[in-house]
């Protein structure tokens, strides 16, 4: 464990698995302290393994997609540390792979709701106390996948995370917040304990569904210049950069992580 966090606290969204698992164990491990917040229980287990391993870690089970959960959350990072220095938004992800043509209106809202309002929801929740301290680093997680294939109320929903940084740090740069994005690639990864899709994990789907996400990644995976899926540390390491004090110059910035992939 080396120092590069240590003092700070972070609040991990969507941390339950995944990117965002892996993140709020490396945060701790470089001496941060940690509030995993995620809708699944599953979070507890995960802050539990960075307490046993010698971290500062607590969980909260909040929706995220509502403001209410994003306030909770917020108040119960400030109740438990005293201060929020950075906040890591990566609540998000495809629900359906599919032609656009071929989405239901019902499934283009939950996209929206899944991949943007959290982003939002959290920005705002956590913005006052950050202005408060005149202090503070917004890192949101965004992706390659604005320019891909069936899948574009995720692009949309995406493309306004990238909009909210570029915004956002315009806005409060003299207030002493940073905000910054890493745009995600394709990302090997353990199958999902919960899966996004209500009909489960993505070779579980019925066949012509399974179709359509193997073209998806075909197509990420011919469009990245190293000609592979990357893994979760190769996409956790430029988070934390943009969270360190080493990018205290940077802000209003989307950085691509795709293999030369620049979504």
């Amino acid at each position: 464990m080396n120092g590069r966090f240590k003092g700070k606290v972070a609040i991990v969204t969507g941390s339950a698995q995944g990117i965002g698992a892996v993140l709020a164990q490396k945060f701790a491990q470089e001496g941060g302290t940690v509030v995993l917040a995620d809708r699944s229980p599953l979070v507890r287990e995960v802050a539990r393994n960075i307490e046993q391993s010698g971290g500062t870690a607590s969980a909260i089970e909040v929706d995220l997609e509502t403001y209410s959960g994003a306030e909770e959350m917020t108040l119960h990072a400030i109740k438990t540390y005293g201060q929020i220095d950075i906040l890591f938004n990566n609540v998000g992800g495809t629900i359906w792979t599919r032609p656009f043509e071929k989405y239901e209106p019902s499934h283009i809202e939950d996209e929206v709701r899944r991949s943007l309002f959290p982003t939002l929801w959290c920005s705002r929740a956590v913005l006052p106390f950050m202005v408060e301290r005149a202090k503070g680093v917004i890192v949101n997680v965004s992706s390659i996948a604005t320019k891909s294939i069936y899948r574009v109320p995720y692009a949309a929903a995406k493309g306004g995370v990238n909009a909210l940084t570029a915004s956002l740090a315009m806005e409060v740069a003299q207030k002493g917040v940073r905000v910054v994005a890493v745009a995600v690639g394709g990302t090997e990864a353990p199958a999902r304990r919960i899966p996004r899709n209500p009909l489960g994990n993505p070779f579980e789907l019925p066949e012509e569904d399974k179709v359509w996400y193997q073209e998806i990644i075909d197509q990420t995976r011919d469009s990245t210049y190293l000609g592979r899926y990357g893994t979760i540390d190769e996409m956790v390491a430029p988070l934390l950069f943009f969270a360190s004090d080493e990018a205290s110059y940077i802000t209003g910035s989307v950085l691509p992580a795709g293999g030369g992939d620049q979504g």
